[in-house]
């Protein structure tokens, strides 16, 4: 398992006044978790502090406009011949081989554990890599007026991407914590990771998202 690349906003910790949360990776279930047996709402520390950076919560801009084209596609470092998607299975691999052209291959029983379901795999085929904050819940809450580069910029930032199952992916869609979360005990990094990319784009929460960021971020350590 590669605990060291757990959930790659993780790498915003040195920005954001976020503590490291670590879980046991070995103990996955599968999809979404409901709240029972949770901590109540009330929250403090370092993760008070990130939320607070947040800023109050607001409606999310259900009018802007959203044409997934805007967005661009994975981009290709010319030099390692590596796009980003590669570059994001490589990371979050344990123990992968890569051949002269980045495709990365498993030589072992499994090589990913997805962060979202515990669901371990082989095949780098069958992950599917996740914005930690769906770029369609980016528009809604900020992205009104980026450029297409700031667009393309944030599609390929490796702080908002983690590869996981297809199975969750298709699970989660565009939700946000409010409409989504993973299985409970990757609550922790997946909210932290969150709060971390919400806050780097100055991107804003809705009342729902809030109230479930707070939710998971009471289960970390």
């Amino acid at each position: 398992m590669a605990s060291r690349r757990l959930v790659p906003a993780i790498a915003l910790l040195a920005v954001l006044p976020l503590a490291g949360c670590k879980v046991d990776i070995n103990s996955g279930a599968g999809g979404g978790s409901s709240g029972a047996d949770v901590p109540g709402p009330a929250i403090g520390g370092p993760h008070a502090e990130a939320l607070a950076a947040l800023g109050q919560p607001r409606p999310e801009d259900t009018g802007a406009h959203y044409d997934r084209d805007d967005w661009g596609d994975w981009r290709e470092d010319s030099a390692s011949k590596c796009n980003t998607r590669e570059r994001v299975l490589i990371r979050d691999g344990d123990g992968e081989a890569v051949d002269s052209q980045c495709r990365p291959s498993c030589p072992k029983e499994s090589c990913w554990t997805s962060h979202y379901d515990g669901v371990k795999s082989k095949d780098p085929k069958d992950l599917q890599i996740d914005h930690i904050v769906p770029i369609a819940e980016a528009n809604r809450s900020g992205a009104r007026d980026w450029t297409r580069q700031q667009r393309t910029d944030y599609y390929n930032d490796p702080a908002n991407l983690i590869a996981v199952s297809a199975r969750s992916n298709t699970q989660k869609s565009d939700g946000d914590p409010g409409k989504w979360r993973p299985a409970r005990e990757y609550w922790c990094d997946y909210a932290t990771a969150y709060v971390a990319v919400k806050t780097k784009y100055k991107l804003s929460v809705d009342d729902a998202e809030l109230a479930e960021l707070t939710r998971m971020l009471n289960t970390c350590p």
